[in-house]
């Protein structure tokens, strides 16, 4: 049996990364996926970009489908990168900070968080905070 996030982890994700964006005054859409990349839970802040509902799902995705940050596929998709282009594989990916993968207390993968809606710094924080909570 391959292990995956059960609901109150993902509560515990989501709830992490709200009170983490509200410390960083900003609004975020915060999207969580199980080991298998497909949703698992969704918020939107009161406020938070409607383009950013995309990129959030695309960043948990991505960080999902590959098992690290999107920004380090970033780093690595750059002109002349080993992974030069990627973003157009899969329907489209996030190549930019703010999707992190999910581990159980093991270091087993068992989702990703992906997070939109302020600066790639705070994306990145913000899901990180989510991760942490696991």
């Amino acid at each position: 049996m391959s292990a995956d996030i059960d609901l109150n982890s993902t509560n515990a994700i989501v709830a992490a990364a709200v009170i983490k964006a509200e410390e960083l005054d900003t609004k975020m859409d915060i999207c969580v996926v199980d080991a298998g990349a497909n949703l698992k839970a969704f918020v939107r802040m009161d406020g938070a970009w409607l383009g950013s509902i995309d990129i959030a799902i695309k960043k948990a995705k991505t960080a999902r489908f590959f098992d690290m940050d999107t920004g380090i596929i970033g780093s690595l998709s750059q002109p002349g990168g080993a992974l030069y282009n990627i973003e157009h594989s899969n329907g489209g990916l996030i190549t930019f900070p703010g999707g992190v993968p999910l581990k159980n207390k093991d270091g087993v993968i068992i989702g990703a968080i992906g997070v939109s809606g302020s600066s790639v710094e705070n994306d990145h924080a913000v899901a990180s905070a989510g991760a942490a909570a696991l």
